[in-house]
């Protein structure tokens, strides 16, 4: 059974960091790519960044890059994002996804919230 887990989020004020992390199990995590998705209360859902299977091709919606890093490890089967200077805007639930190769449809898992407010 495909699972992906998502921790790591919380409440912090602007300019404050979080790291999330994203455990995954129930299928072999370094053939896939990763993307983070964030539902925002204003935007709804929005692509946040994506990293290839190796890890060696990253990506990242624009009013984060900079901010934002994406990361994995591979031998433990854990997606990362960690997020810098975070601003109210960041506010969200943050999802962690891959894609069935045989279906195409997206797997995500719960999510993790995160907040930035004074």
């Amino acid at each position: 059974q495909v699972q992906l887990v998502e921790s790591g989020g919380g409440m912090v004020q602007p300019g404050g960091s979080l790291r999330l992390s994203c455990v995954c199990s129930g299928f072999t995590f370094s053939n896939y790519d990763m993307y983070w998705i964030r539902h925002g209360p204003e935007k709804g859902a929005e692509w946040v960044s994506s990293i290839s299977n190796d890890g060696h091709v990253t990506s990242y919606l624009a009013s984060v890059k900079g901010r934002f890093t994406v990361s994995r490890d591979n031998a433990n089967n854990t997606l990362y994002l960690q997020m810098n200077s975070l601003i109210p805007e960041d506010t969200g639930r943050y999802l962690c996804a891959t894609k069935d190769k045989d279906s195409n449809q997206y797997i995500r898992g719960q999510g993790t919230q995160v907040t930035v407010s004074e």
